[in-house]
Order: structure tokens, then sequence, then C-alpha cells
């Protein structure tokens, strides 16, 4: 197969389309190894545009997806960043590259190995990955300058808001299946937080995510 081809292709007809115009993302996603953070029986469709199977009912984004994502969060070079779900490793190895120091924690310690070596073997080393519950925020490094939340939560925990730096951003991925609502959430003073809905979508929940208490009658 013809990665670099697929890869292309996956920018002009998938990424590019979905407003992904910042030519910092463009650059990455055209140069990064996707195929190399697949599952290995899905890596010719490493470029396709559907969600991959990681195990453990998790999934790898749509390319299109991770691309806008990794431009909303607007990262910078000296920035901070909190990755909830680690995932396959691909996700981090993006903020890893835009970014100064991508705190990335995992729930499934299997996942962090494998990313872990798959990270190493790209040289990508400013990365601390954890194996942890992170349902309801990460304190042990924050401040964070950037936080992605790569798995659906029912609401979202105020821990999370308070955990970033002034001007800090954070998205979520918000709802109940069959639609959630990705949202953008930016701090702007000590109490004061400003939220953007940037589309919908339906991705697997994060596991242990916080529930409301029902109202029982």
């Amino acid at each position: 197969m013809d990665f670099e081809l697929a890869r292309h292709n996956m920018v002009e007809s998938q990424i590019r389309p979905w407003e992904v115009l910042d030519q910092r993302v463009i650059d990455l996603v055209s140069r990064a190894p996707r195929e190399d953070y697949v599952p290995a029986p899905y890596r010719t469709l490493a470029f396709a545009d559907m969600s991959l199977p990681l195990g453990r009912a998790q999934v790898m984004m749509q390319p299109k997806i991770e691309a806008r994502l990794v431009q909303e969060l607007e990262i910078g070079p000296k920035d901070k960043i909190l990755e909830i779900g680690t995932g396959s490793g691909y996700m981090t190895a993006l903020l890893a590259a835009l970014g100064g120091h991508v705190h990335s924690v995992e729930i499934f310690p299997e996942f962090t190995q494998a990313a872990q070596e798959k990270l190493a073997g790209h040289g990508v080393r400013n990365v601390t990955l954890e194996t942890g519950d992170g349902a309801r925020g990460w304190e042990s490094h924050a401040p964070y300058d950037a936080i992605l939340i790569t798995g659906a939560l029912p609401v979202l925990p105020e821990s999370f808001k308070n955990g970033l730096a002034p001007g800090g951003r954070l998205i979520a991925i918000v709802g109940k299946s069959p639609v959630m609502e990705v949202q953008l959430i930016r701090r702007l003073g000590a109490n004061s937080f400003g939220m953007h809905s940037l589309f919908e979508t339906d991705l697997p929940p994060l596991l242990n995510a916080y529930e409301p208490a029902k109202f029982v009658f």
C-alpha cells in the first residue's frame, strides 16, 4: 500500500473540507506516521474516514476529528497539555509535536505500554504517560494550558475546568449516544469560562465517567 499517497488523500479529501485550515496542523498530519499507531490488523485502513477499534470497546477517532480537535486547542510551543485517554498514542504524538509537554493518562495499562513503545520508537520525548483513572480530572501537574478528553462524558466535571491555567483551553465531548456535543471551553478569569460548541459526534464513553444523580419519583 502507498501510505504517502493515502496520507495525502486523507488530508485533501477529509481534513481540509472539515475546516482544518491551520497550516501547522495540515503539515503535521501530512507527515505524522498514523499507520504506525493503528492496531496491526487495521494498518491498511489507517487513513480511511472511519473510527478504528483499539480493543476494550475503545476506538481511534476519525482522522478529520483528530485534526480538528488539535486545531481548536490552539497549542503553543510552551504549552503544558493534559490528555485523558492515551489510546493508541497518535493524538499524544500530535499534541507533543506542537506543544511543550504532554501528560497523558490512560486507564488500561496495556494501552499505556503500547503507546510508550510507539512514541519512543518515533523519538517523541516530551511526553509523560501515566496509568490511572482520569475521569474526574488529573491534578498532578495542573494547571494546564490545554486539556483534551478523548472519551465522551454525560456531564463535564468542574475539576477539569478548574485545572486550566488562565487562558487555557479544554475540549470535551459531552452527552450520550447517539448525539454528543464537542465543546471548547476557555478560561477567561479565575471563575469565568467561555464555551463554544464545535460540532456533534458519537464516541465511546470515558470509562468511569461521572453520572449525575437521577431524580426518582
